[in-house]
């Protein structure tokens, strides 16, 4: 019961919050639901799929507790618990597993298909769960090494020269993998696998002229690429290979021209082999205001888009007042 309600009850809070028409009680070892009868019985397939998923040994977190809401309410037959109970690895004493139906579709994805696009706001899981797959990957022998890259584009601010030798100088750009890698293994393991070259963390300009045979290559913030930087990396796949692309077509940091990554869904989208996995803010697994942020940002988006095809203003900002101001001056 417990582990059902979380700490200081959180989990309870969480389910109520789901079911505003529902009083849920609880005492000792009992849960009793009064309230409209269609919540009443969808928060009890919820209690019962938590219940299940706690004896099968899976630590709740709120973010599962909506997903298994969510679940459920798109489809009465699914079970949350055998969706989001498979763990792809388990490291430091914590499984890495899908905690959302679309995780879930893209890790089969992955599993499915030699190359697949993962695409979706911050958040998502994207670049985490194609990581825990290589990392399981390698674990189970099915490729001889990871291959992590990026391209070293600067997120809107200019990082200068900086210091110390080529390593130094892209580690920045490199670091979010690390820190990823270093939470699905041994820490200590890291460096040697490193420098034995069985995981291999480099820009994406170290790709060109390179066939990768028997590797889990990982491009992460691909919406960075151009479409030439795009074409020559996937033709570096090589037999025994697999290639997971992620990215967010809505945060393309280039200075100039078109990503790589809005073109190639565009060109590669009816080819065999391929799967384009697209990831949303009901797959949001950070803090809940991280959803509602990426929901408001499309939004904004759309209406932009709107005013600049109508030839209207396409810059409008702030609140009624500002708007007040502006035109009082």
């Amino acid at each position: 019961m417990v582990r059902l309600l979380g700490p200081q009850d959180r989990l309870l809070t969480t389910i109520e919050r789901q079911f505003p028409l529902v009083t849920v009680l609880v005492r000792g070892n009992d849960i009793t639901l009064r309230g409209d009868a269609d919540q009443v019985d969808a928060a009890r397939r919820l209690v019962e799929e938590l219940l299940l998923m706690v004896r099968n040994g899976h630590d709740l977190t709120p973010v599962e507790v909506s997903s298994s809401a969510r679940i459920l309410e798109n489809d009465r037959a699914a079970s949350p618990a055998e969706l989001l109970s498979q763990a792809i690895l388990t490291a430091r004493g914590k499984s890495v597993r899908p905690k959302t139906t679309g995780q879930k579709d893209y890790v089969d994805a992955i599993d499915e298909n030699t190359i697949v696009f993962g695409i979706g706001p911050a958040g998502t899981g994207k670049t985490y769960l194609a990581m825990a797959k290589a990392v399981q990957a390698l674990q189970r022998k099915e490729v001889e090494r990871i291959i992590l890259t990026r391209p070293a584009v600067e997120a809107g601010e200019r990082l200068g020269y900086l210091p110390g030798t080529l390593t130094d100088k892209i580690d920045p750009y490199l670091r979010p993998l690390y820190d990823a890698l270093n939470e699905m293994m041994d820490p200590e393991i890291v460096p040697k696998l490193l420098a034995t070259g069985t995981i291999e963390v480099a820009p994406l300009a170290y790709m060109r002229g390179r066939t990768l045979n028997n590797s889990f290559i990982v491009l992460d913030e691909a919406q960075n690429t151009t479409p030439e930087q795009m074409k020559m990396f996937l033709t570096r796949l090589g037999f025994g290979s697999k290639m997971v692309v992620t990215g967010d077509i809505t945060q393309v940091d280039l200075p100039t021209g078109t990503s790589g990554l809005q073109i190639v869904t565009r060109i590669l989208d009816h080819l065999d082999d391929i799967h384009f996995a697209t990831l949303t803010s009901a797959d949001v697994v950070r803090h809940t205001l991280v959803g509602q942020i990426v929901d408001a940002y499309t939004k904004y988006d759309q209406v932009q888009m709107a005013r600049r095809e109508h030839g209207g203003q396409a810059h409008e900002y702030g609140s009624d007042r500002d708007r007040r101001y502006r035109s009082r001056r």
